[in-house]
């Protein structure tokens, strides 16, 4: 019988992920990860409701469970390039990094190291390990769901010995089984934001860590409309928490169009969205998995979570790829990730380095 371990988190993916596993005939393993100890503004640790979820969960399950510590490891590896690229005026997605750092390395490390065959997790994704020793990240079944942006930088050794049990489930029917099954976390809301933070205030979060320094709030043309509490609280796009509301101007609503770190100024326009569109980025840090691809293609990208893939045309140049957007691009922002697809697999991605208006 092969052994696997499975990620458990405290929520209903991973913990269906388990039961999964287990009617296929594996040997199961439940090991929580331990990646944050501090407590919210309430003091309230997230973490201790989410292994008791886990202990409740694999109790019902009949499997044995542990827990692992790798907060030291998150603070080094994650959190401080999240505060170091905040401090540059840029928008950082912490939860794509953790994957590559935490949860496919150490943790996945931990999991071999207790005589696992293999390592399974909750994420909504597809791997095909094929005959000539390559692993490809594919497209989970639920579209909505498809969490594979989140394993763009995800190295393509570390899907060695790796299983995605809810590759082909959609997420009511992971719902469903938790129930019929009696899993405690069966009607336990999915988390959001970001995974460290939890549900609690982002931006008095991020002021014990770094100092705010107002600013002016401009329109393109020069004219100062408000003041700003710092540039690391907003974003492209944003329309929410400007405070401009008594402000005058044609229809539509003031939204954020750049920010001038340099001159701590934050850029917004009125009605007119087209400062916010651009035709190509430059992307660092490229990671391909199971794939070489040519100097010149064309494929789909993303360029973050929640949108459609968009048809591109990717050069690969100075140790990264230009890319060029067949349609314009709303908001394309630094920091961010763009994500690369052919029809049923994730190609793999870098981070957002500039835009080309």
């Amino acid at each position: 019988m092969k052994t696997v371990v499975m990620g458990m988190s405290g929520g209903v993916d991973s913990s269906v992920g388990a039961l999964l596993l287990k009617q296929q005939g594996y040997r199961v393993i439940g090991l929580y990860m331990l990646n944050w100890e501090e407590t919210d503004e309430r003091g309230v640790c997230n973490a201790d409701s989410d292994y008791s979820d886990v202990r409740r969960v694999c109790s019902a399950l009949d499997i044995p469970y542990y827990s692992v510590n790798f907060s030291k490891q998150y603070r080094e590896r994650v959190f401080e390039h999240f505060l170091s690229e905040y401090r540059a005026g840029r928008t950082p997605n912490p939860d794509v990094l953790c994957n590559r750092e935490i949860k496919f390395g150490p943790f996945r490390e931990y999991a071999l190291s207790m005589g696992a065959d293999y390592v399974a997790t909750g994420h909504y994704c597809g791997i095909e390990h094929t005959a000539d020793g390559r692993h490809r990240l594919m497209k989970a079944a639920d579209a909505g769901k498809d969490q594979t942006y989140f394993l763009n930088q995800v190295r393509e050794e570390q899907l060695a010995n790796v299983l995605f049990p809810l590759a082909g489930l959609p997420k009511p029917e992971v719902r469903k089984l938790a129930e019929r099954y009696g899993l405690a976390t069966a009607e336990k809301k999915d988390s959001t934001g970001i995974c460290f933070i939890g549900e609690r205030n982002f931006r008095k979060f991020l002021q014990g860590y770094l100092p705010a320094q107002a600013g002016d709030i401009k329109t393109l043309e020069g004219e100062t409309v408000g003041r700003h509490i710092g540039l690391m609280y907003y974003t492209l796009g944003q329309r929410k928490g400007l405070e401009l509301g008594g402000r005058q101007g044609g229809t539509g609503r003031w939204f954020v169009v750049e920010k001038d770190l340099k001159n701590n100024v934050l850029y917004v326009s009125h009605g007119d969205e087209a400062p916010l569109y651009s035709k190509a980025c430059f992307v660092s840090g490229l990671n391909w998995i199971a794939c070489e691809p040519p100097a010149e293609f064309e494929c789909t990208a993303k360029f973050r979570y929640r949108q459609s893939e968009q048809k591109v045309n990717v050069k690969l140049e100075n140790g990264g790829a230009r890319v060029y957007f067949h349609e314009p691009q709303r908001a394309v922002t630094q920091g961010q990730y763009a994500v690369f697809y052919d029809e049923k697999s994730c190609l793999g991605g870098g981070v957002i380095e500039n835009v080309e208006k």
